[in-house]
């Protein structure tokens, strides 16, 4: 269901553009739809027609998400496994402080070597009614101040849904613009269209590598755009929007944690309006990827931070209960999936355990 047709069809009610606000504001806040301000009684301000079909409304909209199971984490998340009216599932993650990632997609075209998610290929698009669906199933669990499109999927793919929920969120829903975070491997219709939206959103480029060829490998159907003219692409919508680019590089034992790509992030990120988060990876049994060891994580971050990049680490939520993105969904449908080759050289660099010397600047 499209948010369109949910306007429409109070609209064909008589449902005036104050009263399509007031629907949509108590649907968005996970209160019932003829909840008004100040505890008003629905008979003073909604017309007894749009008043008479919101019980047949909420059952409509209720049934667009629904929590099939739940997994929380010792980190204060919870993954959740959702299902959709049609029977598919996706996967929304809520966050410690205050946060939800939902999923634009079932599956992915992507093909993100180290990812579970795509293993099926993209499904089917998620609707800009069920992507705020999943927000509001997460406010019915806790507060929700931070909307993060990073689950399952790649939002760039499903851009007009994805937009259109941002919109809501953003002008009814009571989220912030700088945080609701759209999140991408780099589209040139991305970079496009959104700094044409009235609620522009802060944006998360999913970079993994600084090595063209490497990167082609780890996300081999994402459009071809070379590193450093997604940074560039990257540091004008920061520049427009005054939000900084979160950088993503989920961290790969062997493939991209090396000295190399250290010296690429400098050369890339030094002066830009940027932070970038070191994600450990989530290792998935039926692949072949682990995420470093600690210290090598440790000392990827610090020898970034004493070269000037803002630099974060921060681990995949739910770690604890095999979360990894798709790998509820994976599991659930009982898939029995087969060891892909590990086809990516791994750099050449010290050993992992043995830490970083701060780089000079020399």
């Amino acid at each position: 269901m499209r948010l369109e047709l949910i306007r429409r069809s109070l609209r064909e009610l008589g449902a005036k553009d104050c009263h399509l606000d007031r629907v949509l504001r108590a649907w968005t806040a996970a209160r019932p739809l003829d909840d008004g301000p100040r505890h008003q009684a629905a008979g003073d301000f909604l017309p007894r027609a749009v008043r008479e079909a919101l019980p047949a409304l909420a059952d409509e909209l209720a049934a667009l998400a629904r929590v099939r199971s739940a997994h929380p984490g010792a980190d204060g998340s919870e993954r959740l496994l959702v299902e959709l009216a049609d029977g598919q599932t996706v996967e929304s993650v809520l966050l410690p402080r205050d946060g939800v990632c939902v999923s634009p997609q079932v599956g992915c075209a992507v093909g993100c070597v180290f990812c579970m998610t795509g293993r099926d290929g993209l499904l089917r698009q998620v609707d800009s009614a069920e992507l705020v669906a999943q927000v509001v199933l997460a406010r019915q669990r806790r507060p929700v101040r931070r909307v993060v499109f990073m689950g399952m999927g790649e939002p760039s793919h499903n851009l007009d849904n994805v937009l259109e929920a941002i919109t809501l969120l953003g002008s009814h829903g009571g989220i912030g613009h700088k945080n609701l975070v759209f999140s991408t491997v780099g589209d040139l219709r991305v970079f496009e269209r959104l700094p044409q939206q009235a609620v522009k959103p802060a944006l998360a480029l999913s970079l993994h590598s600084t090595d063209p060829a490497r990167r082609a490998a780890l996300l081999p159907k994402a459009p071809p755009i070379p590193p450093d003219e997604l940074v560039v692409l990257a540091e004008d919508y920061a520049r427009r929007t005054g939000y900084p680019i979160q950088y993503q590089w989920t961290l790969i034992d062997g493939i991209n944690d090396g000295d190399d790509e250290i010296d690429g992030i400098v050369r890339l990120l030094a002066g830009k309006y940027a932070l970038i988060n070191l994600i450990p990876y989530n290792a998935n049994d039926p692949l072949p990827y682990r995420r470093p060891p600690l210290e090598r994580v440790t000392a990827m971050a610090h020898a970034l931070h004493a070269r000037g990049i803002r630099t974060t680490v921060r681990n995949s939520a739910g770690q604890d209960v095999d979360g990894g993105c798709g790998q509820l969904r994976a599991r659930e449908a009982a898939q029995t999936l087969p060891v892909v080759e590990h086809r990516i050289l791994p750099p050449r660099r010290r050993s992992a355990a043995q830490p970083l010397e701060p780089a000079s600047g020399k």
